[in-house]
């Protein structure tokens, strides 16, 4: 039981060797906006016998649109040829169609790679007996190594433009043709290592990006995969350089701060009237009970005072021998608005105990027997006495 996720993994791998070119075709991403126009670049000599080559192109990743240099790749085998990927606008979207390897070269929508790849067909070079022989009119070829050559002149019937994508806005019109389409049912091979390593190479590198090269990238073409070390750079970019406008993610908008009733209002268990004011306001008391018998008339009225210290107003009701239901009355409403604490005062204990005021009212009933105005009547009935 044990081996039959191996052989079904083996099953799997099998299926995807044997695929065909339409599969390739449609692997890629899909965009809205086409890729810039390609750069204008010198092929390098070709390295050695049987490499072929592969021209550069945009493609796309998380930092947007990047250059893959053209390089020359060995072909997995005699006799095959390359047929560049492209861009196509396919029902509202851009994708990339991936190239491949084949006994023919089939549809690259028409684009103008150069070196051979005018839009149709490849014309720089061909497969003899084995061995291929590079046509030295579209590529650099050092005859003095490379002795398989021919020259001849390529002739190219379309608009030679640097326009880097099919369908769409501006893009290339070309469609394939009978045969074309006869060739993408051929046997087909996918890119090999070495070009998946030229992506990845060129995704890695920021200079690559459409972003910072404005369509001039540092590298535009390379002697073999993954060599950009000597790698060639663009002349200038193909087009003037257009940024991908990318819309931006809808903000929400902001909320307004919510009110907050406790800031406004007063929070539980915090007397309304504790202000600096009303402290300033309660007096102190007298140290002497004779001072505060003493005390004016004119600061009775004064309601604060009053209620923080009854014992203390100077009330006509005092001399009376009276009780002290009336002194008591203001002593309730006093918790209410005195602002400080009865820790505070000097004399806590004379207000909380009512005893208090029966004692200091036969002190103030003996002043009248004290006062010097009955002595001074009573000093004419003397004197006629002693007369």
């Amino acid at each position: 039981m044990r081996f039959i996720p191996s052989i079904r993994s083996m099953s799997f791998a099998l299926v995807m060797l044997a695929m065909s070119a339409a599969a390739f075709a449609q692997f890629g991403v899909s965009i809205t906006i086409g890729p810039p126009a390609l750069p204008v670049y010198e092929q390098p000599p070709v390295p050695a016998q049987g490499y072929l080559w592969a021209p550069g192109y945009w493609a796309y990743g998380p930092d947007g649109y990047f250059f893959v240099p053209g390089t020359w790749v060995m072909a997995p085998q005699p006799g095959y040829l390359w047929t560049p990927g492209y861009w196509g606008w396919n029902g509202g979207a851009f994708a990339f169609n991936e190239g491949y390897w084949g006994p023919h070269v089939g549809f690259y929508g028409g684009i103008n790679y150069g070196f051979g790849y005018g839009g149709q067909g490849y014309e720089g070079g061909r497969w003899n007996n084995g061995q291929f022989e590079y046509n030295t009119a579209v590529n650099n070829v050092n005859v003095t190594n490379i002795h398989n050559t021919y020259n001849t002149t390529v002739i190219n019937n379309t608009t030679v433009n640097r326009v880097s994508y099919n369908g769409g806005s501006g893009g290339v019109t070309a469609a394939p043709s009978t045969q074309e389409r006869t060739f993408a049912q051929e046997k087909h091979i996918a890119p090999v290592a070495a070009q998946t390593q030229q992506v990845a190479t060129a995704r890695s590198n920021p200079q690559q990006r459409a972003s910072v090269n404005q369509g001039k990238p540092a590298i535009a073409a390379t002697p073999k995969p993954g060599s950009f070390s000597g790698g060639v750079p663009a002349k200038e970019a193909g087009a003037p350089y257009k940024p991908e406008v990318k819309a931006a993610a809808a903000q929400p908008p902001a909320k307004a701060p919510a009110a907050r009733p406790e800031n406004n209002a007063p929070r539980p268990g915090t007397p309304a009237t504790s202000t600096p004011a009303a402290r300033n306001e309660v007096p102190r008391p007298p140290s002497t009970p004779e001072k505060a018998t003493a005390a004016k008339p004119e600061t009775t009225p004064r309601p604060a005072a009053t209620a923080a210290k009854p014992e203390n107003t100077p009330r006509p009701q005092v001399a009376k021998a009276s009780p002290p239901k009336p002194a008591e009355a203001p002593a309730k409403a006093a918790p209410r608005e005195a602002a400080p604490r009865p820790e505070n005062t000097p004399h806590p204990e004379a207000a909380a105990k009512p005893q208090a005021h029966p004692e200091a009212a036969p002190r103030a009933e003996a002043r009248p027997e004290n006062a010097p105005k009955p002595e001074k009547e009573a000093a004419p009935e003397e004197r006629r006495q002693q007369q």
